[in-house]
């Protein structure tokens, strides 16, 4: 089974989803699973992870309200405020739901570049492993020493890195990005998803052989038992539509063997979201 590990639904308004400004028209309207589901079957993906787009808990139950409906929602990424002192009982409410695999919080849209070093932050992770909770990673390239020594802290609890960390494909910046993610992925208990590049290049303008560089970083550095292949629609929509972004990772991965693909477009999501 092919996995599509990072994708969004919404139903639109612009006072919930601030963060969609003019330059980004294309995603003013709702996106919901009968959208998705076309863009799938085209390119043989048979399920997907539904993540946090918003930071309520409202959006949470609408995902997993989503997920018991549509068979090939195979799991949903939320969002709880885990800063909050009655972060462990909202998490173990949710967590009642067959469907939740973890949570995600908007660290990059934090003032703080190390807010996940807050120390109600990580009591908020603290809880997660106990539930059977992945957390995933959404952060720039400057969050990574942050991300490094939080990873370190909880080795019982599965992480992944959404989005490469976003490095500055768009400026063909490279070297630092490298440095820190390589040190990150030491750790064995994080993973991370080749998913949003191309809404970090030249949207107008990007190749194939622009990524290339990047995937070489993050396939060296994690191994292909620690990647999951993620679309990140309907966000990619910005700069490429669904088959024209999974080309990119499809090209790059035709030279593997069929276990190793099977890992990054399948199993290795399976697994780490316990789907």
């Amino acid at each position: 089974m092919n996995i599509d590990s990072h994708q969004h639904f919404w139903q639109y308004t612009p006072m919930d989803y601030p963060w969609i400004d003019d330059h980004m028209s294309v995603l003013k309207h709702d996106f919901l699973p009968e959208d998705l589901q076309p863009y799938l079957t085209e390119n043989n993906v048979q399920g997907c992870v539904s993540v946090q787009a918003q930071q309520t808990e409202a959006e949470t139950v609408f995902l997993l309200q989503l997920a018991e409906r549509y068979d090939f929602i195979k799991g949903v990424v939320g969002w709880v405020d885990l800063c909050a002192d009655n972060a462990a009982k909202r998490l173990k409410a949710l967590a009642k739901n067959r469907y939740l695999k973890g949570i995600r919080h908007i660290v990059q849209d934090e003032p703080d570049s190390r807010f996940m070093l807050r120390p109600d932050f990580q009591r908020g992770i603290s809880h997660l492993a106990r539930l059977g909770l992945t957390y995933d990673i959404l952060i720039f390239p400057k969050h990574l020493e942050s991300a490094s020594h939080l990873i370190s802290a909880f080795p019982n609890q599965p992480f992944v890195v959404d989005h490469i960390a976003k490095p500055y494909i768009k400026d063909g910046l490279i070297d630092e990005w490298k440095r820190d993610i390589s040190k990150l992925a030491y750790f064995d208990n994080v993973h991370c998803k080749i998913s949003g590049m191309v809404t970090e290049a030249d949207w107008q303008n990007w190749t194939n052989e622009d990524f290339t560089p990047y995937i070489d970083v993050v396939v060296n550095a994690f191994g292909i038992d620690r990647l999951m292949f993620g679309s990140d629609w309907p966000v990619c929509l910005l700069a490429a539509e669904y088959g024209s972004m999974k080309k990119i990772v499809d090209e790059y991965f035709a030279s593997f063997s069929r276990a190793e693909k099977e890992k990054f477009f399948g199993t290795n999501a399976i697994n780490f979201y316990s789907l």
